[in-house]
């Protein structure tokens, strides 16, 4: 039997950058299992670990949807792909930057440190401390000391690693969003337009919304 290489309709075109978007929205609200002596590790652990499968994931279904398709032709065809596997190049490089921070931050953990000499430090008179007031109540400094202690690590050195765990779940999270939203935003378009007015040519406009989302990223950094 000869494989039927029709081209996708618009409604399975559309469907395919939706689910894309929610598989990478998905990425956000994964959750891992922290020990309490990896505390610091906490907000990117999820995301850490749903990465790589959305990854695979999403790559599957676009070797699918060249093998269906086989390579689109048409207007909306090609203008899916460009959105998906802008996507995904863009996710794919989120997530090794995030596995970039993760390790610089487990080398952190992992060198001696001094003896602190910081305001999370218990103070041994009324006038110490002060440094810290402004950020922390009485209440937070004493569970970010549990938590230091739980971790082997001393009160500002655990402040400053978590810190950088919280920047690179914020960058991953600015990330994911904004591909999730370009995806969808592409699927409105595939799906409200006729296939023979999808924007495809050579100026800014015709691109999907991650294409020229990325040209821009580009032209910032020049």
């Amino acid at each position: 039997m000869t494989a039927d290489h029709s081209p996708l309709p618009r409604t399975e075109l559309a469907g395919l950058l939706t689910d894309a978007a929610h598989s990478v929205s998905g990425i956000l609200t994964a959750d891992y299992p922290t020990a309490a002596s990896r505390s610091y590790l906490h907000p990117v652990l999820g995301a850490l670990s749903a990465g790589p499968r959305v990854i695979c994931e999403l790559n599957d279904r676009l070797e699918g949807f060249a093998v269906d398709e086989p390579l689109p032709t048409t207007p909306a065809g090609l203008f899916t792909l460009a959105s998906y596997a802008s996507a995904l190049g863009w996710l794919t490089e989120s997530l090794a930057e995030l596995t970039t921070s993760v390790d610089r931050i487990c080398t952190r953990v992992g060198m001696p440190t001094e003896p602190p000499d910081s305001a999370l430090t218990a103070p041994s008179g009324p006038e110490e401390g002060h440094g810290f007031d402004f950020s922390f109540s009485a209440l937070e400094l004493a569970a970010i000391r549990t938590a230091a202690d739980a971790a082997g690590l001393a009160p500002d050195h655990y402040v400053e690693v978590l810190s950088e765990s919280l920047l690179a779940a914020s960058r991953l999270t600015d990330a994911c969003m904004e591909i999730s939203s370009g995806l969808l935003e592409d699927a409105t378009y595939v799906l409200d337009e006729a296939t023979d007015h999808i924007r495809l040519g050579d100026g800014p406009d015709s691109l999907p919304t991650l294409v020229r989302s990325l040209l821009a990223r580009m032209e910032a950094t020049e």
